[in-house]
């Protein structure tokens, strides 16, 4: 086995020489990025708030108001961008019927969750990255069905993401496939999430990344008064929900509590983001979701996926689950005129760089290994190409253990190396990337010996 320590120590040294040099970004996905709009979201968005109410407990039978009309209209936009996009984009409503539970739905309702498939164009190539938003929205009674609830932010803004996303991507053909999903019943349960998260499991369906956008378009929070548009925090888990019983034993043994799928995705989504959107910063929270709250990126972490919550960096709950009404001179309700399109298409953006550099990114290497034969001062890594993708080479990443972020990246074209770092001392990971410089997710070594 050939050792490759002095061309890693002197990729290494590149890296050193060149760390204060901009990241390049790949022109065909900053072009994207360019292209989404603050105009367009915010017509998406009015366009949602005139339906009056999108409870999930809502008519189904109106053309102008409720659920049903909120889905049919989400429905027809992704009908319009799949006209441009050669055939590759498709769209459906899927629809099933949800008993009385005695919690939130008190009658049998039909859900449906809306969503338009970007097929990827590769047939060796059967990854899916998901983008999600919820539909539906509701008043101070989560079992109000009828008055009027704008829901602008909660979660207009995250269905809005979820089809400007959808608008630029049609346009353009990528490797993987893209599923953009706006769901029902997040209000009454995560109920629409539930239920695609479940099915996808069921089909064996291989999502590598689900990226849940829920409240990400206001600038300002309540109480405090802070008002920031250049930060937005996404969420994630440390230890694994999905198998942790089976998987606790060498989580604790190689202390990698913090490097589970969802963890990971979250670093990735932080490089990315800032890589591409200017004046953006991504902070990490090291919680699943905020404290006595959930959302729809939950039903996915449950089945083994690696999924996040995107939100505004500054949560204003006079504008959230809230009547419309002015009360002891405070204007409570979820209004349009509280939203800054500025900031959401920022954080649009953020997603849309995310899927698509994920979507033309090789597949993540395979057998991914850290040699633990022997007491060494070095670590021995190596691993075999991806399954399918043009490799240019492959990143090794290195971070202390107490280091939130990746701290180094080092670019090498072999498959086994030996690295000047103490195994000990150090957490690694590979990446696959190919010649436009995007990025697989990283894999995380298994010992091996």
């Amino acid at each position: 086995m050939k050792n490759f320590l002095l061309p890693v120590m002197l990729a290494g040294l590149m890296l050193k020489l060149h760390a204060q040099t901009t990241i390049e970004r790949d022109p065909e996905i900053e072009q994207m990025v360019k292209e989404v709009s603050a105009d367009s979201l915010k017509s998406y968005i009015t366009s949602l708030v005139a339906l009056g109410t999108r409870s999930t407990l809502s008519t189904n039978n109106d053309a102008m108001r409720g659920i049903g009309a909120a889905r049919s209209w989400v429905l027809s936009k992704f009908n319009q961008f799949a006209q441009q996009s050669g055939g590759r984009l498709t769209a459906y409503i899927d629809t099933f019927t949800y008993q009385p539970d005695g919690k939130r739905i008190n009658r049998p309702i039909l859900m449906g969750n809306v969503i338009a498939t970007l097929k990827g164009t590769d047939p060796n190539d059967n990854r899916v990255f998901l983008i999600s938003g919820h539909l539906d929205n509701m008043r101070s009674n989560v079992m109000d069905s009828t008055g009027d609830a704008p829901g602008a932010n909660d979660d207009g803004s995250g269905t809005s993401a979820v089809i400007e996303c959808a608008r630029v991507m049609s346009k353009h053909s990528f490797p993987a496939t893209v599923i953009f999903i706006s769901v029902s019943g997040e209000e009454q349960g995560l109920l629409g999430a539930y239920h695609n998260a479940e099915k996808s499991k069921k089909e064996n369906l291989n999502i590598e990344a689900v990226l849940n956008n829920d409240i990400m378009g206001s600038n300002n929070s309540s109480e405090t008064n802070i008002i920031n548009n250049t930060q937005v925090r996404v969420f994630s888990e440390g230890l694994p929900f999905y198998e942790l019983d089976k998987n606790a034993k060498s989580i604790r043994q190689f202390g990698v509590e913090n490097d589970g799928k969802a963890r990971q995705l979250a670093r990735y989504v932080k490089e990315i983001g800032e890589r591409y959107v200017d004046n953006l910063q991504v902070m990490m929270i090291y919680r699943n979701d905020r404290f006595l709250r959930g959302g729809d990126h939950t039903p996915y972490v449950e089945n083994g996926y690696a999924a996040v919550r995107i939100t505004e960096m500054n949560e204003n709950y006079y504008h959230q689950h809230q009547d419309v009404r002015m009360q002891d001179s405070i204007q409570y309700g979820d209004l349009l005129r509280f939203m800054d399109f500025e900031y959401l298409r920022k954080n649009a953006g953020m997603n849309l760089a995310n899927l698509a550099n994920l979507a033309k990114a090789p597949t993540m290497p395979q057998n991914v290994k850290v040699d633990v034969r022997n007491l060494t001062n070095n670590t021995h890594l190596s691993w075999t190409a991806p399954l399918s993708g043009r490799v240019k080479g492959y990143y090794i990443l290195v971070r202390e253990t107490t280091s939130a972020f990746w701290q180094k990246k080092i670019f090498t074209q072999q498959t086994d190396v030996t690295l000047p770092y103490s195994k000990d001392n150090y957490f690694f990971a590979v990446q696959s990337v190919n010649e436009t410089g995007n990025e697989s997710l990283p894999v995380v070594p298994l010992a091996g010996r």
